[in-house]
């Protein structure tokens, strides 16, 4: 197949790129021209940028196309306005963020949607980013038919996350020493490791599948307990103690999610990370274990530059440390 990507040099991308290469696939990646000029040789590179210069997708067909990167409804009707037909299978990226705040676990696909208050909105928020999600969604619907194929990730893993989510997590824990953990255990989390993601949807699109699918698991029973003893397990060296602290408690002291990412930290949207993952694994969907992803996520790490953020500082994780303890010693 000829394959289009849209944005497919970083994190999911870059990993549904080596995928289609992987299943000799001939690749095609629409991108800025911001990463290094020997990544991906073998493919072909369009030069632009999607909200302005769209020119370089004025020639050519596909038989499929990918979407990574369309976070407004205007893009997706950009794309499908400069392909012209060209493009074949659609495929868009979208996100489990897309759904209203679940009562409990195991929503399936087919379940309440976030609705704008203003659906003319572009600016990308905390509060916009889920509707955003739903209203490309439905341009993607009405461009392109029921045929196209929907993925709607939790948090992606594994090696190349920029985001640093995951990695600071690994890191940290790797680290070892007094680990705080943000409570409680029993808040759901699920993930999807980005490499089992690409080579899903690359089988997807040869199979030209259409409607939506969650790209989540293990299950809509994990926990953040799950995961992080995990992690420990996987990458903490011996003599690493952790420290379970009170949600209330972090809250209390300005603690949230940017400080310690993944955790749910009270939001009303958890239960969004217990989805039903069964249409995907029946579809085809396997998850590698989880220790390999970590093993591979620290190996990747260690051969970056970690940024400052996201993750407390090391002056903070002691000092938060020191108020839990003592405020126990008090009640005492």
């Amino acid at each position: 197949m000829r394959i289009l990507l849209i944005g497919g040099t970083r994190f999911v991308g870059k990993h549904i790129v080596t995928a289609a290469l992987a299943a000799g696939h001939d690749v095609s990646i629409f991108h800025r021209g911001r990463t290094g000029p020997d990544l991906f040789p073998d493919c072909e590179h369009l030069l632009g940028d999607r909200d302005t210069d769209l020119t370089a997708l004025a020639s050519g067909e596909w038989d499929a196309t990918i979407d990574t990167c369309a976070y407004v409804p205007r893009q997706v009707h950009q794309l499908a306005d400069a392909l012209g037909g060209r493009g074949g299978h659609l495929t868009f990226i979208s996100s489990i963020s897309a759904y209203a705040p679940p009562a409990g676990p195991g929503i399936t696909e087919d379940a309440e949607l976030i609705e704008l208050d203003d659906p003319t909105v572009e600016t990308i928020t905390g509060e916009t980013y889920g509707g955003l999600k739903v209203l490309c969604e439905r341009a993607v619907v009405e461009r392109h038919g029921d045929g196209a194929l929907i993925v709607r990730p939790t948090y992606v893993i594994g090696p190349d996350d920029y985001s640093w989510r995951f990695p600071s997590w690994v890191t940290r824990l790797a680290a070892g020493g007094e680990v705080l953990m943000p409570g409680p255990r029993s808040d759901p989390a699920q993930y999807i490791d980005g490499r089992d993601m690409a080579h899903w949807i690359v089988a997807m699109v040869e199979r030209r599948a259409g409607g939506a699918f969650h790209a989540a698991g293990p299950s809509a029973e994990f926990t953040w307990g799950e995961e992080l003893d995990a992690i420990e397990a996987t990458v903490a060296p011996p003599g690493t103690t952790v420290e379970w602290i009170d949600e209330t408690f972090l809250a209390d002291h300005g603690v949230d999610g940017g400080d310690l990412p993944l955790w749910s930290g009270g939001d009303e949207g958890r239960w969004v990370m217990a989805v039903d993952p069964a249409a995907a694994f029946a579809a085809g969907l396997r998850m590698r274990p989880l220790a390999e992803t970590i093993a591979d996520t620290l190996a990747w790490a260690r051969t970056q530059q970690q940024p400052s953020s996201p993750g407390l500082s090391t002056e903070r994780e002691r000092s938060l440390l020191a108020a839990w303890r003592s405020r126990g010693a008090a009640a005492n």
